[in-house]
């Protein structure tokens, strides 16, 4: 029998006896490796046994032989592969761990050199790179030699793979794993242009990471659920996978104290001038305003250095508390796994002194204050102008508590967010770097971006770049699949028109406003009520807008915004109803929006009553599908009586064809007008609901009418305003050009 021959058969022996006698088939073989010390199938035939039975110190022993004396064999190479696994692993299983404790008892040289040639072994990319991280982390002394090569692999495979992202996993592996080891370790020297691209691209890496929608993740996490403006889409419960990577290795904990702290580490090796004591966002914005004072009188080589440091600092910080506000006012575009539903919030231009400012006794019925308030005319003329300087004064922005807990830290990321970006601004140096950068990252494309700079320009006054900006808002949310973004579509929609609306009305384009507003009107969705719930609550809501407050966050919701549409339209046709020249539609639709918040529009329509008997005659054919306020309809109906003035009103549809012009108003009560009208009236007491005069006297058809409309006095008055903006949007537009 051959040598080769022999061992087949003592290793074929030792198998047999594997299962029945352990020990007697490790004799067999300890024999056979005596005999034939060179034979590989006999060392690995023993280190199997070793290894199922999870011997770790002894399979190691066998292993670490095999390594040394058959380096080429491919079942050596196989076991090395299986462990190197292991160590990648993030499972943690009996056998797993049983592999790591093998490869532990191996000599650090071994391990080492094991890694090593396990790498050259390698030929997809990413599988290379994590081998090579093994190495690194393990032996920090190979960074010097191997970190840098496999940072730059990284990248170019990015490049040669054309990731459309940076949100990839060549670009995860380099930020989060291979740059700290780089550039924490002292002896790796690297030039300041290096270290400037690596920040570049951490920088870029960490805020798409933590801006990314909900529609980058929705080949993820499937489609999401339409929503209107009142329900902000949810995200579903997976969690966010990079591709190639494991569901473990793509979650990043702490994004943005990762990136300062990278900012850090490499401020120290750049030589900026740190300050270790200041640490807050505002801290650092503060130290880059001094630092831009004197950045000028450096040399060349300085001015560079310097000015990196506040394009960068500056920049973080802007990101960094752009990206909080935006978070915070539309959470739905960076919520979680499982996140509660919160209300969206939009930045508005407050609408000043609708109403006007004159207090009148409540408790004086209203025709009977009418003649009170008659020599305080100019006083209420004056107070219901805009004030002009309001632009002038500073700025403000108001919050309720109930609306966003946090309010305070969310302006003030705002606050820090604005500075930033003025400052970035300041200098051509920084403009010309900062927007390099930007147009490198495609920040035009950052939908969240583009919310918070609208808000910005809002705030900054600059009212038709603002519109420019919503439009271009628009475009970014119609570059999306429509399929995946049906509910967060939609409320970018709402929130866009009632911006666009709040601009055009700034820059007194009444037209565009209202135009805006009835777009509005149309997508929104009134909140299933009763009688006049909403009605009783949303005067809570303005009593928080004070004077003084230019701009407001308000709940993006139905609810909210309707009142907030309802002031403009008010604020538009006032001007128009209250002019020199005579405009009946003007004033019958403001009337009609008085309703709202009643009776804090009694001043104001105490002077659409003045007008109107100044006029003698008052013509408004929608008067009886939208007034149902009872005081208004017992001020029209006084309107008619011998102590009213006997105006002739023409309320009724063709009501011109039904009266003889030539015949005089008949029948009209001779005797004290007594009001009796309640809004609480049941339709069986109808007859009475309407005062004597009117009912003896007054036409047939305006008193049935007045007699019907008093029995819609409990409707609810949101949905008659909203469908009278619906119904009724040619002819308010057509009044209004």
């Amino acid at each position: 029998m051959s040598a080769q021959g022999d061992c087949e058969f003592l290793v074929k022996r030792a198998r047999e006896l594997v299962p029945g006698d352990l020990w007697a088939a490790k004799a067999w073989l300890i024999t056979a490796r005596s005999l034939y010390p060179a034979d590989f199938n006999i060392q690995y035939e023993m280190y199997t046994i070793e290894r199922n039975a999870e011997r770790t110190a002894s399979a190691g022993r066998l292993l670490y032989d095999m390594f040394v004396n058959f380096p080429d064999q491919p079942a050596v190479w196989r076991e090395i592969s299986v462990i190197t696994s292991a160590l990648r692993n993030d499972s943690q299983d009996k056998q797993t761990q049983f592999l790591r404790g093998l490869f532990e008892t191996l000599p650090g040289r071994v391990q080492c050199e094991m890694l090593l040639k396990a790498t050259e072994q390698c030929f997809n990319t990413l599988e290379r790179a994590e081998m090579l991280l093994l190495l690194l982390r393990r032996f920090p002394e190979t960074v010097v030699q191997h970190g840098v090569g496999l940072g730059e692999t990284l990248l170019d495979a990015e490049s040669i793979e054309d990731q459309e992202s940076p949100v990839n996993c060549f670009r995860k592996l380099f930020v989060c794993d291979v740059l700290p080891l780089i550039i924490n370790n002292p002896d790796v020297r690297l030039p300041a242009s290096l270290l400037y691209k690596y920040l570049n691209k951490a920088a870029e890496f960490y805020i798409n990471y933590v801006t990314r929608s909900t529609q980058t993740e929705s080949q993820y996490q499937g489609s999401q659920d339409s929503s209107d403006i009142m329900s902000p889409s949810k995200r579903s419960s997976q969690k966010y996978v990079i591709d190639g990577l494991t569901e473990k290795s793509s979650q990043i904990t702490d994004p943005w104290e990762r990136l300062f702290k990278i900012l850090s580490v490499v401020g120290m090796r750049c030589e900026w001038q740190m300050d270790k004591g200041r640490r807050s966002y505002g801290d650092i914005l503060h130290r880059m305003k001094d630092l831009c004072r004197y950045i000028s009188n450096f040399d060349s080589e300085a001015h560079i250095k310097y000015k990196n440091q506040v394009v960068y600092s500056t920049m973080l910080v802007f990101f960094k508390n752009a990206f909080q506000y935006v978070s915070n006012i539309q959470p739905s575009l960076f919520q979680g796994p499982n996140a509660p539903s919160q209300t969206p919030l939009v930045l508005l231009e407050d609408v000043p002194n609708i109403y006007g400012d004159t207090d009148i006794d409540r408790n004086k019925h209203i025709h009977k204050k009418r003649k009170l308030a008659e020599g305080r005319e100019k006083t209420m003329q004056s107070s219901d102008d805009e004030d002009p300087s309001g632009k002038a004064r500073s700025r403000h922005i108001t919050v309720n508590k109930a609306d966003l807990a946090n309010s305070i830290e969310v302006l003030e990321s705002f606050k820090l967010a604005r500075e930033s970006w003025e400052l970035l601004y300041s200098m051509e140096s920084l403009d010309k770097e900062f927007t390099r950068i930007c147009l490198s990252w495609k920040t035009e494309t950052w939908l969240w971006l583009r919310i918070f700079l609208t808000d910005m320009i809002i705030y900054q006054g600059q009212y038709k770049k603002a519109i420019s900006s919503l439009h271009h808002l628009a475009a970014l949310q119609g570059s999306h699949s429509p399929q995946q973004i049906t509910g967060q579509g939609s409320l970018e929609n709402q929130r866009a028109l009632i911006q666009l609306a709040s601009c055009h009305f700034a820059l007194g384009e009444y037209r565009q406003t209202c135009e805006k507003v009835l777009d509005l009107m149309c997508c929104i969705l009134l909140p299933i009520q009763e009688g006049g719930k909403v009605q009783e609550e949303q005067p809570k809501v303005k009593s928080k807008f004070r004077k003084g407050s230019d701009l407001k966050l308000w709940p993006c919701t139905s609810r909210a915004i309707m009142p907030y549409c309802l002031h403009l339209l008010l604020a538009c046709f006032k001007l128009r109803a209250f002019t020199d020249s005579r405009d009946d539609m003007a004033l019958g639709h403001v009337v009609v929006l008085l309703q709202h918040e009643w009776p804090r529009g009694e001043n104001l329509f105490l002077k659409a009553i003045n007008k109107i008997c100044q006029q003698g005659n008052f013509q408004y054919e929608n008067f009886f599908n939208y007034v149902t306020n009872i005081d208004m309809l017992e001020e029209f109906a006084y309107l008619r009586t011998q102590e009213g003035g006997k105006i002739h009103l023409e309320l009724l549809p063709n009501q011109a064809m039904l009266i003889k012009t030539s015949s005089p108003p008949m029948g009209l009560l001779q005797q004290e007008f007594i009001p009796v009208l309640q809004p609480s009236i049941q339709t069986a007491d109808r007859h009475h609901t309407v005062t004597r005069g009117i009912t003896k006297g007054v036409k047939e058809d305006f008193r049935l009418a007045m007699e019907r409309q008093v029995s819609r006095c409990g409707e609810n008055l949101m949905v008659v305003l909203h469908r009278f903006c619906i119904n009724e949007k040619i002819l308010l537009l057509q009044t209004l050009a």
